[in-house]
């Protein structure tokens, strides 16, 4: 049994490689690589003078979300071998480093990995699809925004149960718990909720001006 930061103490990893980036410089690419994707989105979706700033920042959302899923968690998903890698690139070191928050990553949880498979797959691509429905105004944003809520609140659902089910026995420190597991998945509870009640509110007042369109 190889020496890890990860918890339980316990835990099989054979072949481990410890972490070769440190954590400053992985959350430092990481951010600053965000904030340049929600800036640029900010920026161009300026020039399409119909769009508010709701459905800018929606785009902005929709694009960080989406290259999230696809970029971060589709490398997690399709790479089993990540901790063990010798020569890890900066996907693999994002995992290793994240999983001190929540270590059912590198021990590869089939129950998580389904979870991010699904969103790696399915919501990714079309999170992307949100960001051209709204710069497009085509009518099947607003369907299209609430179903990949829905979809993302039921993936943070499936992966906070199971880790109480679990025992909730996960992270190398309280830091890694707040900052990583409850931190770091937040914007994926608080932001979906919010956009899923919008859209909900603009689909049933369309269904109903449609209705009252048809009584006349």
């Amino acid at each position: 049994m190889g020496a890890h930061p990860y918890a339980p103490a316990e835990l099989d990893l054979p072949g481990y490689v410890p972490l070769q980036l440190s954590q400053l410089e992985i959350l430092g690419v990481y951010l600053g690589t965000s904030v340049f994707v929600l800036l640029s989105v900010w920026l161009v979706s300026g020039r399409i003078r119909r769009l508010s700033k709701a459905d800018r920042l929606l785009m902005c959302w929709w694009a960080f979300t989406g290259l999230t899923h696809l970029l971060i968690e589709g490398p997690f998903v399709f790479t089993p071998d990540f901790f063990s890698k010798n020569s890890p690139n900066f996907f693999d070191e994002v995992w290793k480093e994240y999983s001190k928050g929540d270590s059912r990553y590198v021990a590869r949880d089939t129950a998580t990995v389904t979870v991010e498979g699904i969103t790696a797959v399915l919501e990714g691509p079309a999170s992307l699809l949100a960001v051209y429905a709204i710069a497009s105004g085509k009518s099947y944003s607003h369907i299209l925004q609430f179903t990949v809520c829905l979809g993302q609140l039921y993936g943070c659902l499936v992966y906070f149960i199971t880790a109480y089910l679990d025992g909730f026995n996960f992270w190398a420190s309280p830091f890694y718990f707040w900052a990583y597991f409850i931190g770091a998945n937040s914007s994926w509870v608080v932001i979906p909720t919010l956009i899923a009640a919008r859209s909900w509110k603009r689909i049933c007042a369309a269904i109903h001006q449609s209705e009252k369109v048809k009584t006349k």
